[in-house]
């Protein structure tokens, strides 16, 4: 799929529209879901060939950022859609509540530890994006403080770019509807048990403030450099394949080849 076809998920700088507004159901370009499991499959092969292209070739970093109310699917995603990569070359970095000496520092400091080196794929579970969303939400600190943190996620994200990093972040976008039945499975089901969190239940109740604060985040933050995408992750074989494409059409759009060697092979011979 050509980058431009996956265009109608990106958001743009000063993004007005409502959340609850945009369908979180498969849009009209996703097909069947047996379907969309075979392309799924055909595209786990190209991202293992493109990432290993990606390594070889190090002009770039690519740095993928994950975001969804819970149930959204996160680790769900990584686990389908990157099921073919090398893990030498690929990273997931997860950032919980921050630990005492993180809160010592500046709330990019954890951030800044893990992002990709030339030739890596770093993908963030959850990110610097908590800093102006759970403690928003969760009224962590004063307003005044969290308001200036969109120009600083802005800026560094900023120099990421110049330094070679390509940027994808994506919104993992759930209705209040699908969230309750993935609740209600991780508490009816014995294997899932362990998913569920008490603290769930208190962030489901903040929902209108989430969306709010999403509001926001893609209103400010979704810059050429760095788009923001919303991925309709209602159903979680479209989910997967949404993300697989616009990964893969990133990378294709770098036209990576593996170098040239500058012996003559030919000339090579190996001894018993």
């Amino acid at each position: 799929m050509h980058i431009s076809e996956i265009e109608q998920y990106s958001v743009k700088f000063g993004f007005d529209k409502k959340l609850s507004k945009i369908s979180a159901d498969p849009w009209d370009d996703i097909p069947s879901r047996e379907a969309a499991e075979d392309e799924l499959k055909n595209l786990q092969g190209k991202l293992s060939d493109l990432q290993e292209k990606f390594f070889v070739d190090r002009r770039k970093k690519l740095l993928i950022v994950l975001q969804g109310m819970d149930t959204s699917g996160k680790n769900s995603t990584i686990r389908h859609v990157f099921k073919s990569v090398n893990p030498q070359y690929t990273h997931v970095a997860s950032f919980e509540k921050p630990t005492k000496k993180e809160l010592q520092h500046d709330f990019l400091w954890r951030v800044h530890k893990v992002v990709p080196s030339e030739g890596e794929i770093v993908i963030f579970d959850r990110s610097h994006y908590e800093d102006v969303l759970a403690v928003r939400v969760n009224e962590l600190c004063p307003e005044e403080k969290w308001k200036k943190r969109f120009k600083h996620i802005n800026d560094f994200e900023q120099l990421l770019h110049d330094e070679g990093t390509i940027i994808l972040k994506l919104f993992l976008h759930i209705d209040k509807k699908t969230q309750k039945e993935r609740l209600l499975k991780r508490l009816e089901t014995p294997s899932k048990n362990w998913k569920f969190d008490p603290s769930d239940i208190v962030s489901r109740e903040n929902w209108p403030k989430y969306e709010l604060a999403y509001e926001e985040i893609f209103e400010k933050t979704s810059l050429e450099h760095a788009p923001w995408y919303i991925i309709p992750s209602n159903k979680k074989w479209a989910r997967n394949l949404l993300v697989a494409r616009i990964i893969t059409s990133r990378l294709e759009a770098l036209h990576l080849t593996y170098p040239k060697v500058n012996i003559n092979l030919k000339d090579i011979s190996i001894n018993d």
